[in-house]
């Protein structure tokens, strides 16, 4: 694991955030990279992924979404949504003088980006997008709202990673006890001695039942005129095969990635993964 900074930011409305700080490898310079986790992770997903974009020669700043891992809860649940996470991502980039990046977005850290496309889009030089579009099939929406927010009674690491597998085990089929104590330990953070999830249970108003609104005008906005990339789950039940291939048929500049054997969503960490990220990086400014 590369070694990191911890950077401290305010928020429009005084909370305070938190972001691990890769310093880039020696080289010419090139535009920082920005990673944001999904719905219910934090930075920790980034930790075997970070340090080889800043091998690759550029910083990379992983971002705790507010209410997540070491940044701040909010008490007003109604600003966990993209719109206020999107302005927070600014206030980090004005925070640290960063005027434009590249961005690495798994599912809820892909529609941030893209709503950043659309309310500052001279901020985004390329986006990654980890199994995340503009469109989401129902199955898996209803698949996040069965646990995300609901309270998990765990006593230990051992319960902690039957709890991860129980909730992921269809995105990861047949995976050995090592990688779901070790998926456990990025998820959750130590309460008192035993484990909890890292995480404010109110985030999950964000994935309550209701239309999901279309969001193929946004994906508009992130394509043009943008090195952009899709790396999808080969099992994803978020973004199936058919939604992918109609992405790249609005975006055919697009390059799109499968990950075998892999559901919602993939760690980044996976072969055509990494070989996507390292073309990825290859065409960002």
């Amino acid at each position: 694991m590369g070694g990191f900074s911890d950077r401290w930011w305010t928020s429009a409305d005084g909370l305070r955030l938190y972001a691990r700080d890769y310093p880039g490898a020696d080289g010419d310079a090139r535009l920082p990279v920005i990673c944001i986790h999904g719905l219910t992770r934090n930075s920790k997903d980034f930790e075997d992924v970070a340090p080889g974009i800043a091998a690759a020669g550029r910083r990379v700043l992983v971002l705790d979404v507010r209410g997540r891992g070491r940044s701040d809860r909010d008490a007003v649940p109604g600003n966990y949504n993209v719109g206020t996470y999107a302005a927070d991502v600014i206030a980090l980039m004005d925070a640290l003088g960063i005027a434009r990046a590249a961005f690495v977005g798994t599912s809820m850290g892909g529609l941030i980006t893209m709503t950043l496309t659309l309310i500052a889009p001279d901020r985004v030089a390329a986006g990654l997008l980890n199994d995340v579009g503009p469109e989401l099939d129902p199955a898996g929406i209803a698949r996040i709202a069965g646990y995300a927010g609901k309270a998990a009674a765990i006593g230990d690491w051992g319960e902690a990673a039957a709890y991860a597998e129980r909730t992921n085990g269809a995105a990861f089929p047949g995976r050995p006890p090592t990688f779901w104590d070790a998926f456990a330990r990025r998820v959750m953070r130590d309460e008192g001695g035993k484990p909890a999830l890292d995480y404010d249970p109110a985030i999950a108003s964000a994935v309550a039942p209701g239309a999901i609104p279309d969001m193929w005008p946004l994906f508009a906005a992130f394509s043009a005129g943008r090195v952009i990339s899709l790396v999808r789950g080969g099992i994803s039940d978020l973004i199936t095969a058919d939604i992918a291939a109609r992405m790249q048929a609005a975006a055919p500049h697009l390059d799109l990635t499968a990950v075998p054997d892999v559901g919602h969503a993939p760690m980044l960490d996976e072969p055509e993964a990494v070989a996507a990220i390292g073309r990825f990086l290859a065409a960002a400014p």
